[in-house]
């Protein structure tokens, strides 16, 4: 598969894509929408990748959506996603990386305003270079915040700081994101993918590839539970379906005997047949 918007490069079992529109600053256009679906979806059926980064080429992450069309920007929006069937650009973005069976780490490389921040809220680790530009900034383009932040922003930050940062529209630094709770870390440029990739392996190297997909979900999809008795109903599952399994057997070997293990279960054909235990939500 040959990119033109992105860069998919794998190495150590990591995957980076890399927004790569420097010259719009990564504005998102319908190659990058379409470019950025085809290589989750990759990245999802590879084995061989074990983990997501997300970043940016150049000196922004993603100035949003692209307005060069200016006031014309949103005519027709709406025929067109009936046409498709599909909602906003943003939210299928961010529910397809909500979907993810590999985490995701988004390293903010510069300036993040609208589309570029909302799009991010479902990776499960966010980082950014020091002073970085960010912003919710749709009230002060006249319109509200998309890619599915209602949901995710309030559960990240507090319902209090959404709300002061969506009603303002103002633009904020990554330091400011960084105390609200948005963000892991903040670096320096050259530090930034190299402490992006040091957090991956972590996750890589030493754990089952089938503990960590099941576990993603297990954490995202109890955030909308309403009793922990649903969460109880899946770790039994989870539980009963990985404690026999090869991989469980290699981590307590591996731990009695004072060695890194060396789990082979594959995410595209071992997970436990209760996976998935929920039913798919339609548009």
């Amino acid at each position: 598969m040959t990119f033109e918007a992105l860069l998919y490069q794998i190495e150590d079992n990591i995957l980076t894509i890399t927004f790569n529109r420097p010259e719009a600053m990564n504005a998102f256009s319908g190659p990058m929408f379409g470019e950025l679906f085809t290589a989750l979806d990759m990245a999802d059926a590879d084995d061989e990748v074990k983990a997501i980064i997300i970043t940016g080429a150049g000196r922004a992450f993603c100035a949003g959506a692209d307005l060069s069309q200016g006031d014309k920007t949103w005519e027709g929006h709406e025929e067109r996603l009936e046409e498709a069937q599909k909602g906003d650009g943003g939210g299928e973005i961010t529910r397809r990386i909500y979907a993810c069976l590999k985490p995701v780490i988004v390293a903010f490389n510069g300036a993040a305003v609208g589309m570029g921040m909302t799009i991010t809220l479902a990776a499960d680790f966010r980082m950014a270079v020091k002073n970085a530009k960010m912003g919710f900034v749709f009230a002060a383009r006249g319109i509200v915040p998309e890619g599915c932040s209602s949901w995710f922003l309030p559960r990240l930050v507090g319902i209090s700081k959404a709300l002061e940062w969506c009603y303002s529209g103002k633009v904020f630094r990554s330091e400011e994101a960084l105390e609200a709770g948005l963000l892991r870390s903040i670096h320096e440029p050259e530090d930034l993918i190299p402490e992006a990739r040091k957090l991956a392996h972590e996750m890589v190297d030493t754990s089952s590839s089938i503990s960590v997909t099941l576990t993603r979900h297990m954490m995202w999809k109890m955030l909308g539970a309403s009793d922990p008795i649903e969460a109880h109903r899946i770790d039994t599952a989870g539980i009963n379906a990985t404690g026999t399994s090869p991989d469980a057997s290699e981590g307590i070997n591996s731990f009695l005997e004072k060695r890194a293990p060396v789990f082979r279960g594959k995410v595209s054909k071992d997970l436990p047949e209760f996976f998935p235990w929920w039913d798919k939500p339609v548009f």
